[in-house]
């Protein structure tokens, strides 16, 4: 098949049934979202909001400039959608995260206005909204609080999932939650299909939904300063709360056994998926979600 556009790669990735030792037999399934065009699960969310901001009437293509704030990979994903409408896009940026990610969000026609790493997003939120006040025209999609964000996997990631395994049941289902809206609006797809797929929402050490103490991690990609608004319309069963060291030893594991490059939200969600099978009955099926790859944290020492 000869495809036309970059875009029409997004989604569809492969899921792939994990070679390693498991608790009680059971297997783990991980989508390997770091096969879409972007490099991350957020190209489908980026497709989702400009499109779907278009429909809306709240982007003109050629016109509206797009301000969002950003740890990264949403950055990318708007990015990739924004050349398809040539639109403006200016995206807000805690100076702590990945270069890389930033290097290629540049290098997809985004300009970078990066916020004083302390404040996190709530930081960067505040500061995007103060620039859309100065640019005529333009649209904060706030990925945090915005419908799109669960739709796009609601709509797509979850489908795709279930389309794979076709009639064979899922035990439990365990992704990392950021904005929340990948694990929401994938758990809403599976439960509604399978009532009881067994949810778990996986955050890292610093992260506030198992009320620990918010403080600094170097997981990337996953953790809240607050619960997310999405998690009001999902049964969640359970709450994960992985250790830096625990993620990464399974970043460096899946290296080296399993030949995959993945980020160390991804080890979060394997480190994660290992610790529910031991909870559930043998031959269970999880289901995880591998967000992003390696590539885009080499600076920051993930193999270290």
């Amino acid at each position: 098949m000869i495809y036309h556009h970059v875009h029409e790669l997004i989604g569809q990735t492969p899921l792939l049934e994990l070679a390693l030792p498991t608790p009680n037999q059971s297997r783990i399934l991980a989508k390997l979202e770091f096969l879409n065009p972007g490099g991350s699960v957020k190209d489908r969310l980026g497709q989702m909001i400009i499109e779907g901001g278009i429909a809306a009437g709240d982007i003109l293509p050629g016109q509206t400039t797009i301000i969002e704030p950003t740890a990264g990979n949403t950055g990318i994903g708007l990015a990739l959608a924004a050349q398809r409408y040539h639109l403006p896009l200016k995206l807000v940026v805690p100076a702590k995260f990945s270069q890389e990610k930033q290097t290629l969000m540049r290098a997809l026609g985004a300009e970078i206005i990066n916020t004083p790493s302390a404040l996190g997003m709530t930081g960067a939120t505040k500061k995007a909204y103060e620039l859309a006040a100065q640019v005529p025209g333009s649209y904060v999609p706030n990925q945090f609080n915005n419908p799109l964000n669960p739709a796009a996997y609601q709509r797509t990631l979850g489908p795709e999932i279930l389309a794979a395994l076709g009639a064979e049941p899922i035990t439990a289902f365990v992704a990392g939650a950021g904005t929340g809206g990948t694990f929401a609006g994938t758990a809403q797809a599976l439960q509604a299909a399978q009532p009881d797929v067994y949810t778990v929402a996986v955050e890292p050490a610093g992260s506030i939904l198992n009320g620990g103490p918010a403080h600094p991690h170097r997981t990337e990609g996953i953790g809240v300063e607050q619960r997310p608004p999405f998690f009001d319309q999902v049964r969640v069963d359970q709450v994960q709360t992985i250790s830096d060291d625990a993620a990464f030893r399974e970043v460096k594991r899946a290296a080296r056994e399993l030949g995959l490059l993945i980020g160390s939200s991804s080890g979060a969600a394997l480190a994660a998926s290992l610790a529910v099978a031991e909870q559930l009955p043998a031959h269970a099926t999880i289901v995880t979600i591998f967000p992003d790859g390696s590539d885009r944290y080499l600076s920051e020492g993930i193999y270290d």
